[in-house]
């Protein structure tokens, strides 16, 4: 069987003749000069014809994805509970029986040992946190991908599977860059903050994870989004700022929450909104001190600089006035050489 192949480019060697794919040889070749450009061709296509036996025409090659999200990696089989045969055909009832107790004992197979009971326990947990909390699956996989390394370094043993679960995710949120703290997870997962703490703590000496510092500029627009009707204008001011203190190196060591909300209330005053530091406190979930002393460092810079660009504006000024001077001086002395 032959077909043109997909690609726009033409033969590599005559630039006429569009490539073929024969699916006896798996060969791409020109029909007109005949150069074979691969031998080993894989059609990553749809089939032609569908084998299901079913209403619905299935042509797939292969089936879903793995993923580490379940506790099988979505490698294993499951007995339908359609009672129906391959052809689409109704099951007697003695074979609708019979296939029920196989069902059943193909469930319990499927979780033999205490890990895979433990990771279905777990996964569980970890598909409802994604759900409360609006993440998607990529951060889902690398929560699972922990907790995975965690069950086999044997820190699951003692310790509480919800905890360490959401633990995970909330390390893979640290890792990702997304913005979720303590105090999602403590509401969403019921658990108390300093267990969940506890255990991501554990987990990053014992696997020895990494953690990207935190961006204050990415907690800006969480914070302005708690019902604190703040401007864009304001917000963007915000991040200005945060920049400013981050090339300044005023950042290190800070808690990039605080700044943030330092970062914002500065901008709202500067911009003449009435928001008070007790609002923004609460939306960021840190104290006033925190603000009151973040605030104090961040508008020390701010007159730095407008110090700074007024000396320039000022220079600027000077400078322009020596040039006219100098310009009615030359003026001057060539009007008194032409008297002369």
């Amino acid at each position: 069987m032959v077909y043109m192949n997909n690609n726009k480019d033409g033969c590599p060697r005559c630039v006429k003749g569009k490539l073929i794919v024969l699916t006896e040889t798996s060969e791409t070749c020109c029909p007109k000069c005949g150069y074979v450009v691969d031998e080993l061709s894989v059609d990553t296509g749809a089939e032609w014809r569908s084998n299901a036996g079913t209403d619905r025409p299935d042509r797939s090659r292969a089936g879903s994805p793995t993923s580490l999200t379940m506790h099988d990696r979505g490698l294993s089989t499951r007995i339908s509970a359609d009672n129906k045969d391959a052809t689409g055909k109704h099951l007697s009832s003695e074979m609708r029986y019979a296939f029920k107790r196989l069902k059943t004992w193909d469930g319990r197979l499927n979780t033999v040992t205490s890990k895979d009971k433990n990771l279905i326990t777990a996964l569980a947990e970890l598909k409802r946190l994604e759900d409360k909390l609006v993440l998607n699956s990529s951060i889902s996989e690398k929560a699972a991908y922990i907790y995975r390394k965690a069950l086999e370094e044997k820190l699951v043993r003692g310790r509480s599977i919800n905890a360490l679960i959401a633990a995970s995710l909330y390390a893979a949120c640290r890792e990702l860059g997304v913005s979720r703290n303590l105090k999602d997870f403590e509401l969403h997962a019921n658990i108390k903050r300093k267990d969940i703490a506890r255990c991501y703590r554990l987990l990053l000496k014992s696997l020895t994870i990494r953690m990207p510092v935190v961006d204050p500029v990415s907690c800006v627009a969480k914070i302005a989004s708690a019902n604190l009707e703040i401007t864009e204008k304001s917000k963007r001011y915000a991040i200005k700022i945060l920049k400013e203190a981050s090339e300044k190196h005023l950042a290190s060591g800070k808690d990039p929450m605080g700044l943030a909300a330092s970062a914002l209330y500065l901008a709202c005053v500067k911009n003449g909104e009435d928001i008070t530091q007790r609002d923004i406190a609460q939306a960021a979930d840190v104290t006033e001190v925190t603000i009151r002393n973040r605030y104090k460092g961040l508008k020390d810079m701010q007159t730095v600089d407008d110090k700074m660009i007024l000396s320039i504006e000022q220079h600027k000024r000077r400078k322009i006035k020596l040039t006219n001077h100098e310009k009615y001086m030359n003026r001057k002395k060539k009007a008194e050489d032409d008297i002369l």
